[in-house]
């Protein structure tokens, strides 16, 4: 499971196809989380990255140092999934998505690690999976990190 974690200002999606199009879903302050979910990640691979989430120091303390996490300064969390984080350039100059999970093994890992932070206390929204939207950012820092649950 890879992820990039953004700290923001603000962050929003819209949606840009479907029955809900136009429909737009906004965050303060916290955190754009965009989720990739791989073919061999479950619900021990959700936990493993919300806990690292909800813990991971990237807010400045009084003194500016990152001391803080989200859950310490109280942010909120926009969750949108992103199948292309796990892409593969091997093969030359198209991206190849076969390490990404199918929908249907991904979308339910996706709705576990909303309700999972969620239960950490925060604010969580999210984008709707499969659909094509507008992600807007106002980073904060800018501050970005990447996170792969094979990596910790």
């Amino acid at each position: 499971m890879r992820a990039v974690a953004t700290r923001v200002l603000s962050a929003s999606v819209t949606l840009r196809d479907g029955p809900r199009a136009g429909e737009k879903r906004s965050t303060g302050p916290g955190l754009l989380v965009l989720l990739g979910v791989g073919l061999e990640d479950d619900e021990a691979s959700v936990k493993k990255l919300v806990d690292k989430i909800l813990v991971l120091r990237i807010f400045p303390n009084d003194e500016g140092k990152f001391d803080k996490s989200v859950v310490d300064v109280k942010g909120e969390i926009l969750l949108v999934s992103q199948f292309t984080l796990l892409a593969s350039l091997k093969g030359g100059r198209r991206p190849d998505f076969t390490a990404a999970a199918r929908p249907e093994q991904a979308e339910p890992l996706c709705r576990r690690a909303a309700e999972l932070l969620a239960a950490g206390g925060l604010t969580v929204r999210t984008g709707e999976f499969g659909a094509s939207m507008a992600v807007e950012s106002v980073n904060d820092g800018p501050v970005t990190i990447v996170l792969d649950t094979i990596l910790f």
